[in-house]
């Protein structure tokens, strides 16, 4: 009778399952600390330590699953933003680190043109896991905070986030501005899905939900959306500011304009594309 091999996996012998699978180094090491529950500290001074079946079970399907491009955010199930540890899941968007452009923008107007008000009335549009709206929050605590997204999914995820971190915001489920209630607004963000039907890169990104990504064949049908809405939801002075792709600055600012908004300019990524453009409501 033959003895049953010996089936045991190393931390190392995972490693290098990892880079055959052509992954970074790092995240193989960030799915072995999660589901071994061990810092990566321990990771490089026990790389001879043997998974249970269980964990290389676990391990390997996602290994397998990062190969196949599924963001970190959704295996590991968070991801930080703007300095929040947000819980992140297929429903919504992994956070991007150009997206904070966009709260550094909205933080810095409230510092400034908006000082003087007591509790600036704030909206985020489309808010996915509640990302922008729980970081100006944060940062802003005396801002009354609102939240819309269609997806009852996406709002349930924001709303948890909410809750773990004692932030105070109110979440509507609405397809951009229909469900929308005053008091108006002195200042509203958004980071809509601008990518058109059509791009390549969708395929890239597949693993996301595909509403947050592109509004159809138009990537920029979103935010004439949302700017020509706007208008009668937004106070004299305020602002809106949307994030868009690194291609569409020029169409953005024609569109605020178009619609009658002044003081408009764009703010620049971490890569140094456009990626943020706003203006100012006339009055």
């Amino acid at each position: 009778m033959t003895a049953p091999q010996d089936t045991t996996v190393t931390v190392r012998e995972a490693l290098a399952r990892a880079k055959a699978l052509g992954l970074d180094r790092l995240d193989a090491q960030l799915l072995l600390s999660h589901h071994l529950s061990r810092p990566r500290s321990w990771l490089l001074a026990h790389d001879d330590a043997a998974l249970t079946p269980a964990q290389h079970q676990a391990v390997d399907a996602d290994l397998t699953r990062r190969a196949d491009g599924v963001p970190m955010a959704y295996l590991l199930g968070q991801h930080e933003f703007h300095g929040l540890m947000l819980q992140v899941t297929p429903d919504v968007l992994d956070p991007r680190p150009d997206t904070e452009t966009l709260v550094d923008w909205a933080l810095e107007l409230l510092s400034t043109e908006l000082a003087a008000l007591p509790a600036p009335q704030v909206l985020d549009l489309g808010t996915g896991s509640g990302a922008i709206a729980l970081a100006v929050k944060h940062a802003a605590p005396r801002v009354r905070m609102r939240a819309l997204d269609a997806s009852a999914a996406a709002l349930g995820v924001a709303q948890g986030n909410a809750q773990r971190l004692g932030l105070e915001v109110g979440f509507t489920l609405s397809d951009w501005w229909s469900a929308f209630t005053p008091p108006k607004l002195h200042l509203a963000l958004s980071n809509p899905p601008y990518i058109d039907g059509d791009d390549p890169h969708l395929a890239q990104l597949r693993h996301e939900p595909l509403q947050a990504l592109t509004p159809g064949p138009d990537g920029m049908q979103a935010i004439h959306c949302i700017v020509q809405g706007s208008r009668e939801h937004l106070e004299r002075g305020a602002w809106l500011l949307l994030e868009h792709g690194f291609d569409q600055g020029a169409t953005a600012r024609q569109v605020l304009q178009s619609h009658g908004f002044t003081d408009i300019t764009t703010r620049r990524d971490l890569a140094g594309h456009e990626r943020c453009t706003g203006g100012r409501w006339p009055g």
